[in-house]
């Protein structure tokens, strides 16, 4: 009995050291979804009143949870009983992801100057702010779910070959990572203008160590964001590279000469400008196919 029980704690201590493992090679391999997500909730969890928002961001996490409890189970019965959809979807998600990221370049280099600016609109009740406050909520929770699902079926994809009980392990590690860790992040983020607003306040002058830190943290909030949307953007590209050329035969040799991060890089950039192309098409045709 005793011998039993010994060899069942070894087993556990096996699995243990499987799940570590395989779970910081997911978690590598998702870093560029998380670094998206956290832009993007970091961008869409500020610009509402100090006051509202860690109350926002809390209704997001909320809502974040719940999207990675409806996903994982269907990733899971996916991997069980067609494993071979997981590669499917992991390129779909890579499809997305090379979009998003050629089209936010796209955006930038050719229409950052011709955004009309939204005219100010006074709120004049509580029921509207609240209404707009709603609204904005569940945009983030619909991003939220798509980025949920990329993140899912990555980390899926990085232990496909692993039987099922590690599987549900890491991946719903790499779920938890996702949602604690990006919105504790977010929440220091949106919260960081405030606190340096305080320690101005604080200081008893305006040049000493105190007061310069306030006026650094005020400041860098929008520098942030705007870094970790540059960030972000990179690492869509990297990501789906990276699915691209693990999980298509015919891009196993391609650009072989140059180093990894360059090659995922381009073959990332090259697919989402395709992509955008396509994308774009349809939607020029649709308009003239209606019309007749």
């Amino acid at each position: 009995m005793a011998s039993g029980l010994f060899a069942l704690l070894d087993d556990i201590a096996a699995l243990m050291d499987d799940v570590a493992t395989m779970t910081k090679v997911s978690t590598q391999k998702t870093a560029g979804i998380l670094g998206d997500d956290l832009a993007v909730n970091a961008e869409k969890a500020s610009g509402f009143s100090p006051s509202r928002e860690l109350p926002v961001l809390w209704a997001i996490s909320k809502g974040s949870l719940i999207n990675k409890i409806i996903i994982l189970p269907l990733a899971f019965l996916m991997s069980a009983f067609i494993p071979k959809m997981v590669i499917v979807v992991l390129v779909l998600g890579g499809l997305y992801l090379a979009y998003e990221g050629a089209e936010k370049i796209y955006e930038f280099l050719f229409h950052r100057n011709h955004v009309k600016p939204i005219p100010a609109k006074l709120v004049d009740s509580p029921e509207e702010l609240l209404k707009i406050e709603k609204s904005k909520v569940k945009s983030a929770i619909i991003t939220d779910f798509i980025l949920s699902v990329e993140i899912v079926i990555i980390a899926l994809g990085a232990v496909v070959n692993e039987n099922l009980t590690t599987q549900i392990i890491v991946v719903s590690i790499v779920a938890l990572i996702a949602t604690v860790g990006v919105y504790s992040i977010v929440a220091l983020i949106v919260r960081m203008d405030d606190f340096g607003f305080k320690l101005i306040q604080k200081s008893d002058s305006k040049s000493g160590f105190i007061y310069n830190i306030g006026q650094l943290l005020t400041k860098a909030l929008p520098w942030v964001i705007k870094s970790l949307s540059v960030i972000g953007t990179l690492a869509l590209l990297l990501v789906a590279g990276g699915i691209f050329v693990h999980n298509i035969e015919q891009l196993h040799h391609v650009l072989e000469v140059l180093p990894g991060i360059l090659r995922d890089f381009i073959i990332g950039l090259a697919v989402g400008i395709l992509c955008l192309i396509m994308v774009k098409t349809v939607k020029a045709i649709l308009p003239k196919s209606k019309e007749k």
